[in-house]
């Protein structure tokens, strides 16, 4: 199986940490938002899978997170 990809890479200079991120070997989350979407990938696996969500997407999951974290 052959997977082509038709985006453009997110630059690595668009990506920024988590400010959850302690650089401890804990849970690293990084977040570059590119051309009307949120691209999420773990900074331990750079190379590793990314997810594409929409800013609305990532607002209700980042609100999510917020509500269960108070």
């Amino acid at each position: 199986m052959t997977v082509q990809c038709t985006e453009p890479a997110v630059s690595e200079a668009a990506w920024f940490k988590s400010s959850y991120s302690t650089g401890n070997g804990g849970e690293c989350v990084e977040v570059a938002t590119v051309e009307g979407s949120v691209h999420v990938r773990d900074s331990k696996t750079l190379a590793g899978p990314v997810v594409r969500v929409s800013p609305a997407a990532w607002s209700g999951l980042v609100a999510l997170a917020v509500a269960h974290d108070a």
